[in-house]
C-alpha cells in the first residue's frame, strides 16, 4: 500500500482533516514559504493529531543543532531536508540523533528538472537516508509549487532506494502516478487546497484514490 503524506499543514482545520482521514505523514514546514509554521504552533497543532499519524519536518539548509532542537521541540517521526544538504550534513545530523537516542527517519529532497537530477541521487546510498523525496525543479523554489515533473524520470530513480513523489500531484493523477513509479509514498500540499488552504473535499478524494475507496454517498 502507497504512503500518503499530507505537507503544509497550518491550521486546526488541517488537523482536523487529517484525523478524520488518517494519511500515514503530515507534514510542518519550518522553512522560509507561504506555509511556513513556528516551531511553537507545529506543537500545538502535533498535539491535536492523531497519534497514528507521523509527523514530518520540512526544513531547508538549516543548522543541524537547530533542526534537531525542533525536531525534539515537536516531537517529529521524520526529517525532510529539502535545500542543499550534503551527505557530511546528513552525517552530523545521523550523530546528533545517535547522541540523542532519536528514532527518526531523515528523506532527501531533490528537485527533478531531466535525467541528469539523478545523478546527484548516486552519491546517497540508501543507508545515508530512509527516503528521496522526487519534486518538480522550479527555478527559486524549494517545492510546493503543483507542478509535477516526467515520471518516467521517477521511475529511473527507484535503483537509488525508496522513493517518495511529489510534485503537482493531484486526486485526478495520483492513480497513474503510483502505476507508473511504485513510490513508496505520495506526497501532495497543493493538490488538495482551494485558494492556498486545506481543502477536506480534496484531501477525502485523493486518500481515497490512493487507497481505492469509493464513497457513494
Amino acid at each position: 500500500m502507497t504512503l500518503i503524506k499530507i505537507c503544509g499543514l497550518r491550521r486546526y482545520e488541517d488537523i482536523y482533516y487529517s484525523n478524520e482521514f488518517l494519511p500515514d505523514y503530515v507534514g510542518f514546514i519550518f522553512a522560509k514559504s507561504k506555509r511556513q509554521v513556528t516551531k511553537e504552533f507545529a506543537r500545538e497543532l502535533g498535539n491535536i493529531l492523531d497519534p497514528r499519524i507521523k509527523k514530518v519536518g520540512v526544513f531547508v539548509n538549516g543548522l543541524p543543532e537547530e533542526v534537531i532542537n525542533t525536531v525534539d521541540f515537536c516531537a517529529l517521526d521524520c526529517i525532510q531536508l529539502h535545500g542543499q544538504e550534503t551527505i557530511d550534513y546528513i552525517k552530523n545530523l545521523k550523530h546528533l540523533i545517535l547522541k540523542r537516542n532519536m528514532n527518526l527517519e531523515i528523506w532527501k529532497s531533490f528537485r527533478i528538472r531531466n535525467m541528469d537530477s539523478l545523478e546527484e541521487m548516486k552519491n546517497f546510498e540508501d543507508n545515508d537516508i530512509d527516503g528521496f523525496l522526487l519534486d518538480t525543479y522550479v527555478e527559486g523554489s524549494h517545492g510546493g509549487t503543483g507542478k509535477s515533473f516526467d515520471w518516467d524520470i521517477a521511475s529511473q530513480a527507484r535503483k537509488f532506494g525508496k522513493i517518495i513523489l511529489a510534485g503537482g500531484l493531484n486526486s485526478e493523477n495520483v492513480k497513474d502516478a503510483i502505476k507508473k513509479v511504485n513510490p513508496i509514498a505520495v506526497d501532495v500540499s497543493s493538490g488538495v487546497e482551494t485558494n492556498g488552504f486545506k481543502d477536506r473535499e480534496k484531501i477525502k478524494a485523493f486518500i481515497n484514490n490512493v487507497r481505492e475507496k469509493h464513497d457513494h454517498a
